[in-house]
């Protein structure tokens, strides 16, 4: 028995090692202790648990009743101090036994809790990351478009400054064009005048010349 506990117990004490340290090792013996947290796992660690504290009781019922037995002296006898001594050293390991037990499972729970964490942030991590790049290709797709934008502002603008350009050329032209026909109108008024002059003066001639062979043919006709 008690050579069983030393081994337990030393085998207990080099995982609680191998668990604190970050060796190939460990991950072996996080695979194996969820294995053996898997099934019936559990159910034979609570029944080896509670077998040993069974047994833990038991030997501190029977250190008392020890205990109890006393000579008249008050004192125990040798058979009694060495039975009292292997019960308390098998108390003792068992204790050390099951806080030991406690430990490794403790243990085991915040490396899991630990590595889901761990996994848990990276992945935050890796959106965060996802999340910024996604950002920054909006932001790059954002001063793209600003500066096509820019680009179609100022050609619009080039468009706007040479169509006003041709705008006042042609507002000139137009210009040009109504002191043109004013011009024109005036030049047809005056060749209108002229040319009503010019009828008024045909028609008074005519008028004379026309009288003029009236007194001929008066002058004539008195002759004969």
């Amino acid at each position: 028995m008690m050579q069983l506990l030393y081994t337990v117990i030393f085998s207990q004490m080099a995982l609680i090692l191998t668990l604190l340290f970050k060796t190939p090792l460990r991950k072996l013996v996080i695979l194996g202790l969820d294995k053996l947290k898997r099934g019936k796992g559990p159910i034979v660690v609570k029944t080896v648990g509670g077998t040993v504290a069974a047994v833990l009781f038991a030997n501190v019922y029977n250190l008392n009743e020890i205990k109890n037995r006393t000579n008249e002296s008050g004192m125990l006898n040798p058979t009694d101090e060495v039975l009292m001594s292997m019960k308390m050293l098998e108390i003792s390991l068992m204790g050390f036994f099951l806080f030991l037990s406690l430990m490794i499972d403790r243990l085991h729970h915040y490396i899991r809790e630990l590595r889901f964490l761990r996994k848990a942030m990276e992945a935050a991590k890796k959106q965060n990351q996802t999340t910024q790049e996604e950002k920054n290709e909006g932001h790059k797709t954002l001063v793209q478009e600003n500066d096509t934008l820019r680009a179609k502002v100022k050609n619009l603008e080039s468009e706007y400054e040479t169509k006003e350009k041709k705008a006042k050329v042609a507002a000139a032209e137009v210009e040009a064009l109504r002191k043109q026909s004013e011009g024109l109108l005036l030049e047809y008024d005056r060749l209108l005048a002229e040319n009503q002059n010019l009828r008024d003066q045909l028609k008074s001639i005519d008028q004379s010349i026309s009288h003029s062979d009236d007194k001929k043919r008066r002058k004539t006709v008195v002759k004969l």
